[in-house]
């Protein structure tokens, strides 16, 4: 019951997805990396993998469900136990009378099939469902964890009566214990004490499961305030006693090796945590504060297995622009944007897009946000003069094909990578600025020579993140009056003509008729919004734009010249996803104010 790379080549062209010729240099990229057509497939932006599934589903004649904006009922969930779904990607999501209906993503597994058969004495009814479904479903295991640490995690954050008299009283007894003792052993004591633990467990457990980025432990006079970062926002997660303050920083502390009897200095540390699901690497920040000590640690994934460019929101000719530059063997891929705009990810996507045997990579980082293998990875240490710039002069001594800097910060760095480019190297790096436009000014204000910026550079994407629809989401048309005020963000006929060229509305549609969608809350996503999507913007290297720079044109005329060669902005291409019903018109408007 599989789909052969035959059958699938033989649907796909058939049906006009893709042209003979791509196929085959798939398969070859395929070969040649080792990997499987389907990756390869994701990889170039042919498909989604969520597309993938469905055309397997199809030529299998097997139904497909996505479970994504699925809550599955705990009761059907435990039909199959927890370590058989995720050892053989299976679950149970939907029973009718003596129907249990179970998604797998191998339609090949019947081993499994029957012993559910067999343990539950229901019918099995399989479906097909995409890689990125069943990590959401299996995710809902976990939210068991919620009722067994329920007494703890406080979603009003109105106060902490929830904990018990018991829970209470001992955490004030350990927290009257240390009060005025800084004493090392007293710490050491305080961090591995039971409720301390089960405390930090349940908040690094629940961030987690909300998808959080960063995790803040905020101390005040008289409580600490829990707050996780979600999609971009920052929540307030529970609300508990101020005794409990040293005892969760020691056990942070305890956990990252970092020194409990320091508390006048910052400090810096990691840890990593795995689950069934995944590995997650927390960098921790600990900060003295008026009311003692700030921890703040963000979540990073290890690993970026199922990135791709295009699940990133890269389409069109942005994803065009972006193959071709880093198809090139030499010159310069930039990314920009603010911190925590997603530069790191977009960055690691096409590591793994180029990441195959006979390719050498090495990068130099602050922090190592992800860990990937066969990619050799280095954190600069300024405090032992291990510099992004000492980190460069090093890399190119490793023979590599394609360097990363995390970040080109001074002229000294611009000018290594720029060298770099220049002496047949593929280089990946990112800057802080606000446009694609505006990176080639700012590296001329660092003192890189403009006849160089022009030789090296392939490419500039700009981006920011914006938060995705989930599940339902309410249909609107704009206004005359609405669609005068967006005209004057972006330019609406450009939009227009790219969602017509990109098949996403029909020829001859009008922008008054174009729909528009807002958001719904529900159980799942109490706002609305669920996951985020990038918008971008892709700047190619061009004769015209070129001859801007070697006449130190400013940023607005470098993107005027851009925006006439087919340049969609940040602003346009949020637009275009507004119109695809991926986000909303306010989000891109928050996203892209400066």
């Amino acid at each position: 019951m599989r789909v052969t790379d035959a059958q699938l080549k033989e649907f796909l062209i058939s049906t006009d997805l893709i042209k003979d010729s791509e196929w085959e240099a798939v398969a070859k990229k395929a070969v040649k990396k080792s990997a499987r057509v389907d990756d390869v497939l994701v990889d170039e932006g042919k498909l989604t993998r969520q597309d993938l599934a469905k055309l397997k589903a199809y030529i299998l004649g097997i139904p497909y469900m996505e479970l994504e904006h699925e809550k599955i009922d705990y009761e059907t969930l435990v039909f199959i136990p927890e370590p058989v779904a995720r050892r053989n990607n299976i679950v149970s999501f939907r029973k009718n009378g003596n129907d249990l209906e179970v998604a797998m993503l191998d339609p090949d597994d019947l081993a499994t099939v029957e012993f559910i058969k067999k343990k539950t004495g229901l019918n099995i009814r399989p479906v097909l469902t995409s890689e990125d479904s069943m990590k959401h479903a299996l995710l809902q295991y976990q939210k068991s964890l919620q009722a067994e640490f329920g007494d703890i995690i406080q979603k009003e954050a109105k106060g902490v009566s929830s904990l018990g008299v018991d829970g209470l009283l001992t955490i004030k007894k350990l927290g009257e214990e240390v009060a005025a003792s800084d004493k090392q052993e007293d710490l050491q004591k305080l961090a591995e004490d039971l409720p301390i633990i089960k405390i930090v467990d349940t908040l690094i457990r629940h961030a987690i499961l909300q998808r959080a980025s960063d995790i803040h432990i905020e101390p005040g006079e008289k409580e600490v305030v829990i707050r996780y970062r979600i999609d971009g926002i920052l929540h307030d997660a529970m609300v508990l006693p101020r005794q409990v303050a040293a005892g969760i920083i020691a056990r942070i502390k305890v956990m990252s090796n970092l020194r409990l009897d320091e508390h006048r200095r910052p400090q810096d540390g990691r840890f990593m945590i795995e689950t069934e699901a995944d590995k997650i690497s927390f960098r921790v920040s600990i900060l003295p504060v008026y009311d003692g000590e700030k921890a703040v640690m963000r979540l990073l994934p290890e690993g970026t297995k199922g990135f791709s460019l295009d699940s990133l929101g890269f389409h069109g000719i942005s994803l065009e622009r972006i193959h071709e530059a880093i198809n090139k063997s030499t010159g310069m891929l930039l990314v920009t944007g603010p911190t925590g705009s997603g530069k790191s990810t977009t960055l690691y996507s096409v590591l793994d897009i180029l990441n195959s045997p006979e390719v050498n990579i090495s990068t130099i980082e602050d922090p190592i946000e992800y860990h990937m293998p066969r990619i050799n990875q280095s954190q600069v240490r300024p405090d032992i003069g291990f510099t992004f710039a000492s980190g460069l002069r090093s890399l190119v001594r490793q023979d590599p094909d394609v360097i990363m800097v995390g970040e080109i910060r001074d002229g000294e760095t611009a000018d290594l990578a720029i060298n770099a480019a220049l002496t047949g190297h593929m280089v990946l790096s990112t800057l802080h600025t606000n446009s694609a436009s505006g990176s080639l000014p700012r590296l001329i204000d660092m003192g890189a020579e403009p006849f160089l910026i022009v030789s090296t550079v392939n490419a500039i994407v700009a981006q920011r993140l914006v938060r995705r629809l989930a599940g339902r989401k309410e249909e609107y048309t704009l206004s005359n009056a609405e669609i005068e005020q967006l005209a004057k963000q972006a330019n609406l006929d450009r939009v227009l003509e790219a969602l017509i060229e990109e098949k996403i509305v029909k020829k001859g549609t009008q922008f008054s008729e174009i729909k528009f969608y807002k958001p719904v809350a529900s159980e799942d996503a109490p706002d609305g919004y669920k996951s985020r999507i990038g918008i971008h913007e892709a700047m190619v290297m061009t004769s015209s734009i070129k001859e801007l720079v070697m006449q130190s044109a400013t940023s607005d005329k470098i993107e005027e010249r851009a925006r006439k060669e087919g340049m969609l902005t940040m602003s346009e291409d949020g637009i275009f996803k507004c119109a695809q019903g991926i986000t909303t018109i306010e989000e891109v408007l928050r996203a892209t104010r400066e």
